[in-house]
């Protein structure tokens, strides 16, 4: 039989999408763990400046993000934007969330909205390029 030329998209592994989201916040949570742990060592011995420090916090959460996204997603998956702007939200909302609980500070609210707006943001640019990848 001839191809009609559209990819077959994948079905998500059978997960409900809620399971699928919590997958995704998981491992974008236990890369944020990992990252700072790591990051925490080798301050030891770097001594970074403050502005080091803060570029690898931002990018440290986007890197974060995209692991859950990938695992939320997966190559060739299905809704890739909702999704991953999805686990993108969730993963900053607990991430402000915590920060001003732990840290008995208050930021401006136009901060928290841009760490909210760059999680959706970066969350649903990489759902959507690993939606368009073609399944294994």
């Amino acid at each position: 039989m001839a191809q009609t030329g559209r990819a077959r998209r994948r079905r998500s592994s059978g997960l409900p999408m809620w399971m699928r989201l919590l997958k995704g916040l998981g491992a974008a949570i236990l890369t944020t763990v990992a990252g700072v742990a790591v990051f925490a060592l080798l301050m030891q011995w770097i001594r970074p400046s403050e502005g080091a420090v803060r570029v690898f916090n931002q990018a440290l959460k986007l890197l974060s993000i995209a692991l859950g996204v990938w695992a939320a997603v997966g190559r060739g998956g299905e809704g890739g934007l909702i999704r991953g702007a999805a686990v993108g939200l969730l993963y900053m909302a607990i991430g402000v969330a915590l920060y001003a609980l732990l840290s008995g500070q208050s930021a401006p609210a136009s901060a928290y909205l841009a760490d909210l707006g760059m999680g959706v943001a970066g969350g649903g640019i990489v759902g959507m390029i690993l939606s368009n990848f073609s399944p294994r």
